[in-house]
Parts: C-alpha cells; structure tokens; sequence
C-alpha cells in the first residue's frame, strides 16, 4: 500500500488560502489551531507554523499567543498609506457622508485594462462609477472596475446603498496593491461631477488590488479641488 505524500509549508499555505478565498474561512474567522491541522495535513506542526507565520508577514492573517490564527479584516499588507473606506474619510473631517451610484455595467474588460491586469481577452469585468460627497458637496469621483474572475459573488450586489470601496474591503481579502499619484486638469466628466472650471488642477489617485496572483480591482479615483493626502510612519 502506497503511503499518502507528505504535504510541505507551501501546500499547506495555498490550502489556507484557497480555503480564505472561498469563504470556508471568512474574513475574522478563527483558523483551526496547528495542531488541528498538523492532523488534518499529516504533517509535523513546524511545517504549519512554518505556513501560518508566512502568511501573517503577507499580512492575510494575524497570530497571537494564546489567541490563535485569524483572517485579517480589511486587510493591509504592512502598508504606509492603508486602503480607508471613504465614508470614514468623510465622517472623520466631521462632515456629513452621502454616496450615488452613477452607473453599474457588466463588460468585456478592455484591452487597456487586459494588459495592465494580465488577464485574458474576453474576461468580465463589472464598470462602476460612483460619486462621494461631504456635506452635499462633491468629494470625490469614483471609478472602479472589478475582476468577475475573481469575485463571482460581485454580479450579484447592485452598490445601490454602499459603495464598490466599502464593499470589497468587508468582502474581499487582499495580499497586495499597487498605488499610484497624479494631478489631472478637470475635463468632461470630471468637471461636471466635481463641480469646478474646466482646467483645474485636481488629485488623482489610481491603485490595483490582488489576492494571491489574481487582480481583483482597479479604480481611479479624483478627488476636489485643494484635496490633500495625509499619512504617518
């Protein structure tokens, strides 16, 4: 009788997070405990300690003594500059926060959006545009555009009530992101639904999500006029 193949850390690791993208182990969740799943995997628990502290430094799960393994929520890959949900943003500066939805489409991604995401031609992607306000006032033009590959459950949401930022952030684990800055002059759409003359200068921030090695979003987002982005280290 052939024994079974000892699984090493990196099989135990993909495991896990396989078991994190499918929501077997959802955001918050407390994993099993090394010595569970040494029995599970038929490995020594070094090898699962091994797995599980290579995971904490990706930042997809935290590890405290005597507190156990958990699935970090919204999570944040050692990052000086976190991914904040814009409600917060607002509701920080003491304003009052209100959130449209402008369009929802489901599409063929783009080519522009194929080769700076390497994903395949023909994949859907979910279109967003949604626009933030402060205190009736616009604060920020959202768009956005979601991996369907990744996250199958997002056809189903209609960000009627809550915006794409907030959603995935509650939903959707991520191990890293790619951010990007730059000051664009106001025109078409953005003038409009910015409220500000043509050829203002604004604040343009763009940024791209994975989890593991598939893209999960991209979004542009142009914030007002005289904006200002602020971090500590």
């Amino acid at each position: 009788m052939t024994e079974p193949k000892s699984i090493g850390f990196q099989g135990i690791r993909d495991e896990v997070i396989e078991r994190i993208q499918t929501r077997v182990w959802p955001q918050g969740s407390l994993l099993p405990t090394e010595l569970e799943l040494a029995a599970e995997f038929g490995c020594a628990r070094a090898t699962v300690n091994r797995a599980l502290r290579e995971l904490a430094e990706q930042g997809i799960v935290t590890r405290k003594r005597k507190g156990g393994t958990r699935v970090v929520t919204t999570p944040v890959k050692q990052a000086k500059l976190p991914i904040t949900v814009v409600r917060q943003t607002v509701e920080d500066m003491n304003a009052q926060y209100r959130y449209a939805l402008v369009s929802r489409t489901l599409i063929d991604c783009p080519a522009w959006l194929q080769a700076k995401l390497g994903i395949p031609e023909g994949t859907k992607v979910l279109r967003l545009q949604c626009m933030h306000h402060a205190d009736n006032r616009p604060f920020q033009f959202e768009e956005r555009w979601i991996n369907v590959g990744a996250v199958p459950h997002v056809v189903d949401e209609d960000f009627l009530t809550v915006g794409p930022n907030e959603w995935l952030l509650a939903e959707v684990p991520f191990s890293n992101a790619e951010i990007s800055f730059s000051a664009v002059p106001a025109e078409g759409q953005l003038q409009d639904f910015l409220s500000v003359p043509s050829g203002t200068p604004l604040f343009q921030l763009e940024r791209t999500t994975w989890f593991r090695n598939d893209p999960v979003t991209f979004v542009r987002m142009t914030f007002h006029q005289g904006y200002r982005m602020r971090t500590t280290y």
